[in-house]
Order: C-alpha cells, then structure tokens, then sequence
C-alpha cells in the first residue's frame, strides 16, 4: 500500500473506498460537480494545495476532465499533481448500465492498473508511516466539539493553525491528523485558553 503525503481529490465515495485500498491518504470527495458550489470543501484543497500538495484522481470521461479543471483554475497556487487512470471501457459492477461514455470510473478500475496510474505520475511511497492518534472523541474530550463554547474554541484553533475558517469536524479531524498527534493538540488547545485567561 502506498502511503501518500498529499491529499487525493476523487469524485465520489466509491472512488474513496476503491481509493483506500491503494494508498494511505488523506482522500477529499467532490461529490461530482458539487464542488463547484462547495466553499468549504474548496478551501479545505486550497489549504492542502499550499501545505501538502494535491493529487487530482478523476474518471477519464468529459465529467472527470470538467471537475479536474475546475479545481487546478480555483485552487490557483500550491502543489498541484495530477494522476489519470486509462480509458477502459466496461460498466462498474454496482450499476446497471455503463456511464454515457462507456468507460470505467475510478471505482471501477483494478488495483494494480490504479497503482501504475500513480507510478506512470512519479508519485510513490512517501516512507512517512505515522498516522496521528486524533479522532472525533480527541475533539470532544478538548472541548472542540460538543459543548457551548466548541465551535468559538474550534475557530481560534483554526485560525491559529492557518487553517479554512469553515471546516466540519470531520475534515478538522482529518487535517490535524497530517499536522500533529494528540498530545500536541492538547498543547495547542492549553495555549487558547492561556491567551483567554489573559484577556
């Protein structure tokens, strides 16, 4: 499995989860042309264009060309990276018929086809095997979810770390995993509320 320091781009969540096989990621789903109105979600690859870099995974058919183009266009600068799987005809187990063009999506694509994708890309294991200890219970027990004051305590959190203003905990969860551990969390959060207290 390849672990990868960027953040991939995928349309869907199917291509998420055949995603997931190949590498260790950090993996941002479009949900399609939903992203041409998603702010948030828009900030968050921006974000991840000027700190990690991005990889731009799409399906190979005019849909896949629009979304990769649109995002290279709003992300403007960072590391931008592109992996494209070939054309290959055939319908994803999971519908019941082909897509308009009759090719196969991310989803659809073996695994080791999806693995030279990358290799044909220049990208490959990064060596960089830790994986943070953060989770969604790491946020509530910091008081950054879950209680009166969470949302305020997340948003100066995220300012402090240069991070999107408008971020769901799950993509805060996600992003401070490639940032830090727990214990560093809680250093970061002691900190907050020392300036609180200074005020």
């Amino acid at each position: 499995m390849l672990q990868i320091d960027e953040a991939i781009i995928v349309e869907g969540k199917y291509d998420k989860i055949k995603l997931s096989s190949v590498v260790k990621a950090v993996i941002i789903v479009t949900n399609g042309f939903g992203i041409f109105k998603d702010k948030e979600k828009l900030e968050l690859i921006r974000y991840y264009a000027r700190t990690t870099g991005i990889i731009i995974l799409t399906d190979s058919d005019s849909a896949g060309r629009k979304i990769r183009g649109y995002i290279r266009g709003a992300v403007g600068e960072g590391n931008i990276k592109n992996v494209y799987i070939p054309d290959i005809f055939g319908k994803e187990k999971r519908k019941e018929k082909p897509s308009a063009e009759g090719k196969l999506g991310v989803e659809g694509i073996d695994v080791r086809t999806l693995e030279e994708a990358f290799r044909k890309a220049g990208i490959s294991s990064s060596g960089n095997t830790v994986r943070s200890d953060i989770t969604k219970m790491t946020l509530f027990e910091l008081g950054l979810s879950g209680g009166p004051e969470s949302s305020i305590l997340r948003r100066r959190l995220q300012k402090k770390l240069g991070l999107p203003e408008l971020m769901s905990a799950s993509a805060l969860v996600e992003v401070l995993c490639t940032m830090m551990d727990a214990q560093e969390l809680a250093g970061h959060i002691s900190e907050l509320k020392e300036e609180e207290n200074d005020i």
